[in-house]
């Protein structure tokens, strides 16, 4: 006959937390039984175990494929106690009932993120008894407490303190066993559709995304929201200020973005590269309102201010270099509501704190350009569109189609309007000068209006300035309008039934146009 103490079942692959949770159920009397390389853990903390070959009566078979899969394991995780013909079964094949069941599956995420792994070594890392277990134990969560993360251990602990764990706490723990099951998965047929010609395109979305934070409202006041972010994914890191916004979030996304480098397009003189500089961005309700590229963060941060400063109160600062004194200095006498930067001196910190709701958020360098590179998830009509950037698109190519040529500068501010305008809601203009913008203007509904609001917004520094679009301009008039205002280069995606009437208005103004092969749409 079994023992009558409760029965605790463990099998752990990671086994930070087992010493806490195995003291904690022998100190109650719990019965311990594990697979082989957690029982050996076990016995070596000086505890009383049995091994599950033991209790099956079988060794594990096939180099350890199979150990759990026994009518005595399963039979006493799924046994329901309420149920009389289940309690006599249990008695009648002497198979002791589990209160407890922990977990921790295989590291098969990890095998398969490793790079050149040889797929045997990743296939064997898929758990099959673990999963089994698991998804047993939480279907019976009214019978047994469930365990698959060593992060639930500590709390399964205090609740045998407190007497024993509530029904409420067993079915909560029952959900995380459920979805730990669904993503491990996931992974694997992830895993296994690698290589398909539409693996970015699965069959089936799943997204499975933790909670990072609830946050007090949505876009307005009378809407719920919550943040939510993949485990992969580094967040910055808040250092200071009131918690972020549903809103304060998409500003940061759209300024970090605006850090990420551009990839200089076929057809780019390579004389006209610049040096590397510090990029600083400033961001109002997902639109950019000042970006600019200098040697130093204080002269990027002051120039891009700069650019407009009326539409910079109250907006979302990003350096893609640390934050000094004088650039916290700089940025102390501003409204504004968020300031990230890769890091901070101390005393900048020390200076942006003073301004208690001012968030000041710490960010990955490689942040930006890994924005560039996740997909994109959207709600629509109630469903959800999903883009990835596609690896095997050609990559842009621009080439000059007037007689007037581009000078250096003028090149290397049309590559530095057009990655700035690509970030801009469509249809979008930009007009720079020496990697500062001047005018910005987005969201309008015919380019002609785009590139005037621009122009406009630039004032007496448009003359001589440059302009980028983020698709063609379907008629010559948009080109007509910069160049009366003084505009004296063009860069406009290519595509439109009527290039040639643009060309020809171009050259007719004496002014450089440059296609590209890449529209950038924001929508």
């Amino acid at each position: 006959m079994p023992s009558a103490a409760p029965a605790a079942l463990l099998s752990l692959s990671d086994r930070s937390g087992l010493e806490p949770l195995a003291r904690a159920l022998a100190a109650r009397g719990y019965r311990l039984i594990a697979t082989s390389g957690t029982a050996r853990a076990i016995a070596a903390l000086g505890l009383a175990v049995e091994d599950v070959s033991d209790v099956t009566g079988f060794p594990p078979l096939l180099d350890g494929r199979v150990k759990t899969l026994h009518p005595a394991i399963m039979a006493g995780i799924l046994a329901d106690r309420g149920t009389p013909a289940h309690v006599e079964e249990l008695r009648e094949h002497a198979i002791a009932p589990f209160s407890v069941v922990a977990v921790t599956l295989y590291p098969f995420e990890h095998a398969a993120s490793v790079a050149n792994a040889r797929e045997a070594d990743v296939i064997e890392q898929i758990d099959i008894g673990g999963v089994t277990l698991l998804r047993a134990a939480a279907k019976n969560y009214e019978n047994v407490s469930v365990l698959s993360d060593g992060a639930g251990f500590a709390e399964f602990a205090a609740a045998l303190e407190r007497g024993g764990p509530t029904l409420e706490q067993r079915r909560g723990w029952a959900a995380l066993a459920f979805a730990r099951a669904e993503r491990y998965d996931e992974a694997i047929a992830e895993y296994f559709a690698r290589g398909r010609a539409d693996a970015e395109l699965p069959e089936t979305l799943h997204v499975d995304l933790p909670l990072a934070s609830r946050l007090r409202y949505g876009e307005n006041p009378w809407a719920r929201a919550a943040f939510y972010v993949g485990r992969s994914v580094h967040i910055p890191e808040q250092l200071s200020g009131k918690t972020l916004s549903y809103n304060n979030l998409l500003d940061v996304d759209s300024c970090l973005r605006l850090l990420a480098p551009v990839d200089e397009p076929r057809g780019f003189p390579s004389a006209s590269r610049s040096q590397r500089r510090v990029v600083a961005a400033i961001v109002k309700h997902t639109v950019p309102c000042g970006v600019a590229a200098r040697s130093s963060p204080p002269e990027a941060l002051a120039a891009a201010l700069g650019a407009d400063p009326i539409s910079a109160f109250g907006g979302i600062v990003a350096c893609d270099e640390r934050v000094d004194v004088a650039s916290a200095e700089l940025l102390a006498s501003r409204f504004l509501e968020v300031v990230a930067a890769p890091g901070f001196e101390t005393a900048a910190l020390d200076v942006l704190k003073k301004k208690k709701n001012l968030r000041l958020l710490q960010f990955d360098r490689a942040m930006p350009e890994r924005l560039m590179k996740f997909a994109k998830v959207r709600s629509a009509l109630g469903g959800v569109l999903v883009e990835y950037p596609d690896p095997s698109a050609e990559p842009d190519e621009w080439r000059v189609v007037t007689p007037q040529v581009p000078t250096p500068e003028q090149w290397r501010d049309m590559l530095f309007a057009f990655g700035v305008v690509r970030q801009v809601k469509s249809n979008a203009a930009v007009v720079a000068a020496d990697e500062v913008t001047l005018g910005i203007c987005g969201g309008q509904t015919n380019r002609v209006s785009a590139v005037e609001l621009a122009c406009q917004r630039s004032g007496a520094a448009v003359k001589g300035a440059v302009l980028a679009t983020d698709g063609f301009f379907p008629f010559a008039d948009g080109v007509e309008a910069a160049a009366r205002a003084g505009v004296s280069a063009v860069v406009a995606p290519s595509g439109s039934i009527r290039d040639e009437e643009v060309i020809a208005a171009a050259r007719a103004a004496g002014i450089a146009l440059v296609f590209t092969s890449r529209r950038y749409f924001l929508h």
